[in-house]
């Protein structure tokens, strides 16, 4: 049986993913949707770089925290992973290497995106989590397999986010080392549950050195 976010719509914007160099799965927070993340590709001002966004059924990938035991967030976890793993085959498919596939979400949608990274490790071109962290309550275990081969990953957050504590910022981030990430960690002082300018120029970057060679 499809879980609840199987069969939603797959937002895209920028290059087509047959044209592009490089390719971005954007992942909404709690609340939002596909189109509103979408927009931030704007801010970016890389050309050559294909957009994707999966939509959770009614704007939500899991009901509960991400810091709420896993089980009390099924199947809608699972079924969002599966979601983020099919937006990857759609760029995969068209000719776009994972090595040159970011990873990119917000709140609900960067830990998301980096729980589905950590499960799933190899070589991306990248993961930009704007604060969020891996999921689940305090003391889950984190034996993930695989190495995530130099993949950039990209932690930022507020020291008082009100729903991302910044230990689990830090956790995620000595995981993802652990996985052979190449990690930066930046955490903001006073910013709230938002994404600033500096976040968003160290994502340009990255797609700028993506669609480089």
């Amino acid at each position: 049986m499809p879980g609840p976010h199987q069969n939603q719509s797959l937002a895209t914007a920028g290059a087509d993913p047959e044209d592009a160099t490089a390719g971005v799965v954007m992942v909404h927070g709690r609340g939002a949707s596909a189109q509103s993340i979408l927009g931030m590709a704007r801010e970016f001002g890389v050309d050559d770089v294909a957009y994707v966004a999966p939509q959770a059924q009614r704007g939500t990938w899991y009901p509960n925290s991400f810091m709420a035991p896993i089980p009390s967030n099924e199947p809608h976890l699972t079924s969002a992973l599966e979601a983020v793993g099919d937006a990857i085959s759609t760029l995969s498919n068209a000719g776009i290497p994972e090595d040159r596939i970011l990873l990119l979400g917000f709140s609900q949608g960067a830990c998301l995106s980096s729980e589905f990274v950590a499960r799933n490790a190899r070589r991306y071109g990248g993961l930009a989590a704007f604060s969020g962290g891996l999921i689940g309550p305090e003391g889950t275990p984190r034996d993930y397999d695989g190495s995530l081969d130099g993949t950039p990953v990209f932690l930022g957050c507020s020291d008082r986010d009100p729903h991302i504590p910044v230990e689990r910022v830090h956790e995620t981030a000595d995981v993802f080392e652990a996985m052979d990430a190449d990690v930066t960690e930046r955490i903001y002082e006073g910013m709230g549950h938002t994404v600033n300018e500096d976040e968003i120029e160290f994502v340009a970057d990255l797609l700028a050195d993506l669609t480089a060679d």
